[in-house]
């Protein structure tokens, strides 16, 4: 019982009460560019959640894992990582006199955190601690489809009858379906550099799929490495056959 409340409240979740495993919510699928032995991450897919996170997220969530030098391998310049570490400040030091000061970030720093530490954090969030999203599609049961179905689960009403607590918000992916957390995404919040419409959905979507490069960057070369070992395998397989049957044609 504690596991399931836990890894909910990890996933996003700044939520108080409890679940039985029998209440969870079942995730619909979707459609993701990275699934399968070849899938890939989808670049400007990425780029847009890489806004979407800056934007939106970051004012609660860290990201605590991934620097900003690592987005130079979904296709950032280093202009263009220079001057986005540069829009945050991060805490350094001590300096010569030793104290703590702030100077704008590099591309070598780790993404800014939005809290000094977690008492500020939690602070600022009624006592709840908004977990860091750097592995967040690996923490959760059903992954990015589960980040997706919460981010998104905030469209639809209660139903008739349900009865919401106090300070909290409906969420029909959400196990329980009563999370403190706000709804973090509406209509247009960002507005798309590539001029893609930013409905919810899309937002949702695009923001999963940065979390879930975030959490597996090397995804794609693992997978390019999986697919030569299995030709090689096959290979060798094919080789193995042909001298077995040299072999046994020599001794007949």
């Amino acid at each position: 019982m504690r596991t399931s409340i836990l890894g909910a409240a990890v996933a996003l979740a700044l939520a108080t009460g409890s679940a039985s495993a029998a209440e969870r919510p079942k995730v619909a699928a979707q459609e993701w560019s990275f699934g399968g032995l070849f899938g890939t991450f989808d670049r400007a897919t990425l780029r847009r959640g890489v806004q979407v996170y800056n934007e939106v997220c970051a004012s609660c969530h860290s990201l605590k894992f991934v620097a900003y030098r690592n987005l130079g391998d979904i296709g950032y310049s280093g202009d263009e990582i220079k001057a986005m570490a540069a829009e945050f400040e991060i805490t350094d030091g001590p300096n010569d006199d030793g104290d703590m000061f702030t100077r704008p970030a590099v591309p070598a720093d780790r993404f800014a955190a939005p809290f000094e530490n977690d008492n500020a954090a939690r602070a600022a969030n009624n006592g709840a601690l908004p977990p860091d999203l750097s592995v967040i599609t690996k923490a959760r049961k059903g992954g990015a489809d589960f980040i997706y179905g919460l981010l998104a689960g905030y469209l639809e009403e209660p139903p008739a009858g349900f009865e919401l607590s106090d300070g909290m918000y409906y969420n029909k992916v959400f196990p329980g379906h009563q999370i403190a957390m706000s709804p973090p995404l509406d209509e247009d919040v960002v507005e798309y550099a590539d001029g893609t419409k930013a409905t919810t959905a899309q937002m949702s979507k695009d923001v999963t799929t940065f979390l879930a490069w975030a959490a597996e960057p090397e995804m794609e070369e693992r997978k390019r490495l999986g697919i030569k070992v299995m030709l090689f395998l096959l290979v060798l397989t094919g080789l193995l056959y042909a001298l077995k049957r040299k072999i046994w044609s020599d001794l007949h």
